[in-house]
């Protein structure tokens, strides 16, 4: 009983000092009294003096009472704030002790806030006794609130002049062997002082030191990132002593504040949400949006849709515009506004297609048409027997009327119209977009053929072929100039190889080739080569043409080859110096000395047949040079087919022969030094028109007549199969590179292959009106050239570049003319000039030109 008692007694006890201290406004001030930890009670407002508690003497009595036993001691404690459950109670107490704080006399104090600003910020623990009265000073009230709130320095502040220390979070003792700590923001040295270097004294001096700062009231700090002794201020250990209390560092900080019922909908300038955030970029660039809406606002403005008013916003709605504008019958408008098509062409959907409009009535569906429009009686009864779709007019049948009252209704308005019914119904209609397309936009930009010289242009010089009066000139089959470009070697349908003079076009060498091989080529026995060239042979033989001829390509071997017949005859030109001719006999040693019976020289497919002496006799001409040696026929090589082609190998000592019906010995390959042969292929495939070798590497051009196939002569296998897309093909060449092909035919094609890009042809042109005979490079200039027998050769610029990612440039750039066409036939076979821009032609008409660039 007495411990419940005593409870109560402390509850109304701490109700009326509850009362009081809400009812006047806290003072602050220093408290020097202590009193016992026993007896004191924590006050929510510290200060030094007593806190006045009314004029009511019976609870100042029972007050001071209570507080008899305050001590000495001054207990360390701050107030963290009052919880939900504290304010609840208090509310209540408040409520029904209203009544009795009234008749108390308790002074209320209604401004509270105003009496809260004007309280100091610095609250310390109170004893409440019963008489003690206030004594604080004003002044020190206002000094204290000042330094208290002055808290809105930043740290950066306290070092205006940057000689503090800015090495971060560099550890110290880093700097222990130096005399500096580190670097200001000048980049000076921050050097130690002598405490720091250890020269200012022991842990004794130091101690000393503090206690004279203690009885001074100072505090003083080390700072050792900068190396001094900082001394901290009033406001500072106010603060830190708060912290080590446990308490909030500044006193005016609420723990609890009122909550807020905020929502989204709430301004951020009233309700602090997201008041911190930067605004967004999107905030201060055009936006996108807007801009679509005002071209869309634009558009419709244009067309009509809307008006000004529309947007400024005197009409809401443009419907309402429109209904007033159709129901004013004063306002124009246009029956045929002429957009219906656009209109049309305009909506989403399938598309629209209009029907075809009706022609206009002509002179004939007039009421009174001239005179030269009605129909006679034979017209009648012509268009009677003809069909409608067939009539001049229809079903019209044009008549002449006094007037136009007379002009009745027409009879078959009904069939026409039913019959355009059906074929707008029946008959389909596609929209057809007409391009507006620049032709020359579609023609490749091309250089200008002046800037491409030098390329021949002019006929200069002519080899008449002799030929007895009264016969036909023979026809120039080939054409082959030596690699110095000194001489010319022509072949013709009469059996004659001639040599010429390039410059003088003189007539130097004639060899019969078709009397040479005659016994050879017409008698299959091994005897017949004891009676080759022989006079009396060729009596009643026919003449063979020669249809391939070739000088060698070495500069040092001066022979050429000739094939006719069965037969291929090597010939001594005798136009060598002093060196070339020793080295022309060496190599044609072998061919003019060989034994007759050597078993290896005969095989099924070729035999070496050497010249005899007495044919030599025969044929034998002079040379043209005085070193020349021997001039005329040396060896024949003799086949079991006739040949179509020769070729020689770029060193002059191997040449390959085709020969189409012989199977698969098509293709021969001769070795001239040692008289041998080879043969390459086992089976061919297809009929075998052309062969050649690569200018540089170990391959061999074989043309079939849609086809041309690359085979390795090392290893003996096909590297590529070229699709040349012609029908027959009748002529082809190799550029000097390597790299690249033409292929001529006879449905009027050359086609140009480019060996690294691909198996198809590169480029097809097709200038020609007849069937090529022959193509060609240029061995030194960018040149090409193609015969025909529309009796025209084409010349061409063809730049090949060493950049493999640039492609060939290809523009024609003249066309030479001259040669008159006989039995449909024309230009059968050219060749360039080896050094120079100069093109040797033949055809048909038994003549030879060269033409130069003039």
């Amino acid at each position: 009983l007495d411990h419940m008692a005593a409870k109560k007694i402390m509850g109304s006890k701490s109700k009326k000092k509850t009362r009081k201290e809400e009812a006047e406004p806290p003072e602050l001030s220093a408290v020097d009294d202590s009193v016992s930890e026993e007896d004191e009670e924590v006050s929510v407002y510290d200060s030094e003096d007593e806190i006045p508690h009314g004029s009511d003497d019976d609870e100042s009595e029972e007050e001071g009472s209570d507080d008899e036993s305050d001590g000495n001691e001054e207990e360390d404690f701050e107030d963290q704030g009052s919880s939900d459950e504290d304010e609840d109670l208090l509310e209540d107490q408040l409520k029904h002790d209203s009544d009795e704080d009234t008749d108390a006399g308790i002074d209320i104090v209604e401004d509270i806030d105003e009496a809260y600003d004007t309280a100091p910020r610095a609250w310390k623990r109170t004893v409440q006794g019963g008489n003690k009265s206030k004594a604080k000073d004003s002044e020190n009230q206002k000094k204290e609130a000042e330094w208290m709130h002055t808290d809105n320095l930043s740290s950066d502040d306290e070092d205006d002049d940057g000689a503090n220390n800015r090495i971060g979070r560099v550890p110290l003792h880093w700097y222990d062997e130096y005399d500096h700590i580190g670097y200001d923001a000048h980049g000076e040295k921050v050097v130690k002082t002598a405490s720091a270097k250890g020269e200012g004294g022991d842990r004794l001096d130091q101690a000393i030191a503090q206690s004279d700062n203690k009885s001074q009231g100072k505090f003083t700090v080390h700072d050792a990132l900068n190396d001094k002794d900082i001394t901290l201020t009033e406001r500072q250990l106010e603060l830190i002593r708060r912290v080590q209390g446990g308490a909030y560092a500044h006193p005016e900080f609420d723990a609890h504040p009122d909550y807020v019922d905020y929502f989204s909908g709430v301004n951020k300038e009233i309700s602090g949400l997201n008041d911190n955030r930067y605004e967004p970029k999107h905030r201060f660039q055009p936006s996108k949006w807007d801009k679509l809406q005002v071209r869309r606002l634009l558009d419709k403005l244009e067309k009509g849709h809307i008006n000004m008013d529309y947007l400024n916003g005197k009409v809401r709605d443009m419907n309402d515009v429109k209904k007033k504008n159709k129901d004013d019958p004063e306002k124009p408008f246009m029956i045929w506004r002429g957009d219906e098509e656009d209109e049309l062409a305009m909506r989403k959907g399938a598309q629209h297609i209009a029907a075809p409009k009706l022609p206009p009535p002509g002179h004939a569906e007039s009421y009174v048409p001239p005179d030269e429009y009605l129909p006679t009686e034979e017209d009648l009864k012509e268009w009677e027997e003809m069909d409608v779709k067939d009539r001049p007019h229809g079903l019209l049948v044009p008549k002449k009327h006094p007037n136009l009252r007379s002009v009745g209704a027409y009879q078959h308005s009904v069939r026409e119209a039913f019959e355009r019914c059906l074929d707008l119904y029946l008959c389909p209609r596609v929209m057809k977009r007409r391009l507006n397309i620049d032709p020359e936009s579609l023609v490749p930009h091309l250089p200008k053929a002046s800037d491409l010289r030098p390329f021949p242009t002019v006929k200069c010089l002519e080899y008449k072929t002799p030929y007895e009066k009264g016969d036909t000139p023979p026809v120039i089959r080939c054409v082959s100039p030596s690699p110095d470009g000194q001489f010319m070697a022509s072949a013709a349908t009469d059996g004659y190889v001639r040599l010429w003079e390039v410059q003088t076009g003189r007539l130097l060498q004639s060899w019969n080739i078709s009397k040479i091989i005659a016994p050879v080529d017409d008698n299959d026995d091994d005897n017949a080569d004891t009676n080759v060239g022989s006079d009396d042979d060729t009596s009643s033989s026919s003449i063979k043409p020669v249809v391939s001829l070739e000088w060698n390509p070495n500069r040092n071997h001066h022979c050429l080859i000739a094939a006719a017949g069965r037969c291929a005859v090597v010939i001594a030109t005798g136009t060598g110096g002093e060196q070339d001719s020793e080295i022309t006999d060496a190599l044609l040693s072998e061919a003019a000395s060989h034994s007759k019976d050597s078993s290896a020289l005969k095989t099924k497919a070729v035999r070496w047949i050497s010249v005899t002496k007495t044919a030599k006799d025969s044929h034998k001409t002079k040379p043209v040079s005085a070193f020349g040696g021997y001039a005329g026929p040396v060896s024949i090589l003799r086949t079991n087919r006739e040949m179509s082609s020769v070729k020689w190998h770029r060193k002059g000592d191997y040449f390959v022969t085709v020969s189409p019906k012989a199977g698969a010995a098509a293709v021969l390959i001769h070795q001239l030094s040692k008289m041998n042969t080879q043969q390459p292929f086992r089976k061919t495939k297809g009929e075998v028109q052309l062969a050649c070798f690569h200018p540089n590497k170990p391959f061999l051009f074989v043309a079939s007549q849609q086809h041309v196939r690359i085979y390795h002569l090392v290893k003996q296998a096909m590297v590529k199969r070229l699709v040349s897309g012609c029908r027959w093909i009748s002529s082809m060449d190799v550029h000097s590179s390597g790299d690249h092909l033409i292929v001529g035919s006879l449905d009027r094609r050359m086609v140009w292959f480019d060996l690294d890009l691909s198996s198809t042809p590169y480029k097809t042109l097709k200038y020609h009106e007849r069937a090529l005979r022959s193509v060609g490079y240029h061995g030194r200039h960018p040149l090409m050239a193609s015969a025909s027998d529309d009796g025209a050769v084409h010349v061409f610029h063809s730049m090949v570049y060493s950049d493999l990612m640039r492609n060939p440039l290809l523009v024609p750039v003249k066309i030479l003319r001259g040669h008159s066409i006989e039995n449909r036939l024309g230009v059968l076979t050219l060749a360039f000039h080896p050094s120079q821009p100069w093109l040797f032609t033949g055809g048909a008409d038994g003549r030879i030109f060269l033409f130069q660039d003039i």
